[in-house]
């Protein structure tokens, strides 16, 4: 569309600065110039439509093409004909994918300027003073004006722009919103439709502009909706709630193979939080089912990133989706580490204090690297005298140690070194700090010395250091996820065994708590919330307070989490894993039966799928030294010999939707996008329906499709 080239793979107008030129509005050349960028998809389209909304960049014309060079730009010919059509930079991009932006211009005023600026510059043909189309009559104006106002708000919602944002007065003239700015460079250059009916709607047009920011959302929904429901079986899943404008929103994913059998992911949302936990999962649900029309018949598995106090309301949802869709088979999200997000998705206070501190430490250091230089610093003097032990303590400062696998451990190791520094960044006796960054080291220093976070956070690193090993392999190939899943029984008998004889596990890490506390004065004593709601009970001593509700819950919570999202239907579908062509080489071992059982109500011919089963062992149990198997699910479906193997394609393309497998980068990009938009974009600017707009700026919008959809919500 109108700002890029429309030649598939071509990034003319995106990544460079090539001149774009109008489609002909001769109907012959037009399809002339259609077939030679195949573009069938536009075929259909009227010269008129394609003059106005589509262009080709210079590089598909000979030089012999170009009729003048002036002030205006680039002229062509009136019979030339693009024929450059294999340009390096085409190749450079997949089909159907545009440029990933690289960031978020914060100041939205100055990026409704660069768009306008960046149009100016690749105006290519100047518009005829006359043409012979015949005058449009009052329906056909309408509509050329919609489209035009929608144009305008996707453009404007794809750069992360809001249409109703107002920059600062001038002394020469009030402020616009950037939908106005834009509205008038159009009509400037000499949109004379545009202007009419624009004079005749703009004293309304404030009343309607969310409505129609509400209709491009909308739009750009059913396409990837579309897109879902066309490819049969899908994952649903959620991500941290967010607030926006004060307002709770859940985000929500899905995870789906399409028709070249890619694992994607698209971004369906933000569903409003708000209400009791019985109210709210009811509403979601409604939301994504009637009002979407997502049709969780096809959902097979589900997974959600919950943390704090909501905990309880995010599983509440997930029971509620489990209840009516027993299908949708509830697993953990691989966006988090293992041990993080089982410590996310209990809602015990010491466990909450112990993870908000943790993101908070993590804000704090990315503040700037002079806070990790000095920190580094000190944890060279503190251990001083062993060298080792402090390289590798730096070396974790170095990486996102509060997300690692090891997290509880590293906290542990480097808790003295990081309070007392944190102390003397509090003190600020040389003031090289600002009042801020003194108030965080506080008030981070302040949790660090609650003997509830010491106890919690020994506890969650004994504990931890069971899954530890389970987490690194669900992030591995599938053949490390497949060992993940068959050691699992046994790290759940381990946990157990550590609840039954709580009472001696409780008994060391109690001890080794209480000494870190009397290392840095730290009271041991109960939590005053818990004295002040059991006021009236008899007086309980700390050492048998920690046991009951730190030791005992802890320990029972991750064994539950655990039992929860790797129930038996996961881990049989996780060992199916152990059928990718490089892991059937590795074991040199027959699947079992068990594989055929877990599947075959989703393969496309459940009574050949044990013969077919066997064949494909046989093809993949040996392989020459040259030969190199794939070693994942992505790139086994890429196989072109999957089209002999019907029912284990099927068995694949269940596989690849589990929340629980990594994506590759390539097929991450969406969500990477949300969280860019979340961690980039201040919470005032934030909004819904631009933020969805934004993380789905590759979907390419028919402004036609957009109008019929507006005029169908609204007719009048």
């Amino acid at each position: 569309m109108l700002g890029h080239c429309a030649v598939p793979n071509c990034t003319g107008g995106e990544a460079d600065s090539q001149p774009l030129f109008r489609f002909p509005l001769d109907s012959e050349r037009c399809k002339q110039w259609l077939e030679k960028c195949q573009r069938e998809d536009l075929i259909d389209k009227p010269a008129e439509q394609l003059y106005k909304y589509e262009r080709l960049c210079g590089k598909h014309f000979q030089p012999s093409a170009i009729d003048s060079v002036s002030c205006i730009g680039i002229v062509l010919k009136d019979d030339a004909i693009p024929t450059i059509f294999d340009s390096p930079e085409m190749s450079q991009t997949g089909q159907g994918k545009r440029k990933e932006p690289t960031h978020f211009d914060i100041t939205s005023r100055k990026l409704t300027t660069t768009i306008i600026i960046s149009c100016k510059m690749k105006k290519s043909e100047p518009e005829p003073a006359t043409t012979s189309t015949q005058p449009l009559s009052e329906e056909d104006e309408n509509r050329e004006y919609l489209k035009s106002v929608f144009e305008i708000i996707l453009l404007l919602g794809g750069h992360n722009v809001s249409p109703t944002y107002k920059g600062e007065d001038s002394e020469n003239s009030p402020a616009q919103t950037n939908f106005q700015a834009l509205l008038d460079y159009r009509i400037q250059n000499g949109d004379e439709p545009l202007r009419k009916k624009w004079d005749e709607n703009k004293e309304k047009f404030p009343d309607e502009l969310d409505n129609m920011i509400d209709v491009c959302e909308q739009y750009i929904r059913v396409k990837l909706l579309e897109e879902v429901m066309q490819n049969g079986p899908f994952s649903l899943i959620t991500d941290e709630l967010v607030v926006i404008s004060g307002e709770l929103f859940l985000p929500i994913f899905v995870r789906f193979v399409d028709k070249s059998n890619s694992q994607q992911e698209n971004f369906l949302g933000l569903v409003s939080f708000t209400g009791e936990e019985d109210v709210v999962a009811e509403k979601v649900l409604n939301e994504i089912t009637e009002k979407w029309g997502l049709k969780m018949e096809q959902c097979k598995g589900q997974a959600h990133s919950c943390s704090g106090t909501h905990s309880s309301k995010i599983k509440k949802f997930a029971a509620k989706v489990t209840e009516k869709f027993p299908a949708a088979v509830l697993a953990i999200r691989s966006t988090q580490t293992l041990n993080i997000s089982l410590a996310n998705s209990m809602p015990l206070s010491g466990v909450q204090l112990v993870m908000a501190t943790l993101k908070n430490i993590d804000t704090f250091f990315s503040r700037t690297p002079l806070l990790v230089a000095e920190f580094e610093q000190a944890i060279t003097l503190f251990y001083e005298d062993r060298t080792e032990k402090a390289n590798v303590l730096k070396g974790y400062c170095q990486t996102k140690w509060t997300r690692s696998h090891n997290v509880f451990e590293i906290a542990v190791d480097i808790y003295e070194s990081l309070l007392l520094w944190l102390d003397s960044v509090n003190d600020n006796e040389d003031v090289r700090w600002s009042d801020q960054v003194a108030h965080e080291a506080m008030m981070i220093s302040k949790s660090l010395t609650d003997f509830e976070f010491i106890m919690t956070l020994i506890v969650l690193k004994n504990i931890t250091a069971l899954t530890q090993a389970v987490g690194k392999n669900l992030l591995g190939n599938s053949g490390d996820v497949s060992r993940a899943a068959s050691s699992l029984p046994a790290v759940l008998q381990s946990i157990k065994e550590v609840a039954d004889n709580i009472d001696v596990y409780h008994e060391f890490w109690y001890e080794e708590a209480t000494n870190i506390a009397a290392a840095v004065d730290v009271v041991v004593k109960v939590p005053r919330s818990f004295l002040r709601k059991h006021s009236e009970s008899v007086a309980i001593q700390p050492e048998n307070y920690y046991k009951e509700y730190v030791s005992f819950a802890v320990v029972s919570g991750v064994y539950n989490e655990l039992s929860e999202v790797f129930s038996e239907q996961v881990l049989k579908m996780l060992k199916g894993l152990a059928l990718v062509p490089a892991a059937v080489e590795q074991n040199k071992t027959k699947s079992d039966e068990e594989c055929v059982e877990v599947f075959k109500n989703d393969v496309p011919n459940a009574d050949s799928f044990s013969a077919e089963l066997n064949c494909w062992w046989v093809k993949w149990s040996k392989k020459t030294k040259q030969e190199c198997f794939p070693s994942n699910i992505q790139d086994t479906l890429q196989l072109a010999d999957m089209k002999f193997f019907p029912n284990m394609l099927a068995v694949f393309r269940l596989l690849a939707i589990m929340p629980c497998l990594s994506l590759d980068s390539t097929s991450n990009v969406v969500y990477q996008r949300f969280t860019r938009y979340m961690e980039e974009v201040p919470d005032k600017m934030k909004s819904k329906s631009i933020a969805f707009m934004n993380i789905n700026s590759h979907v390419q919008s028919d402004l036609d499709s957009v109008v019929d959809l507006y005029i169908a919500n609204d007719p009048k």
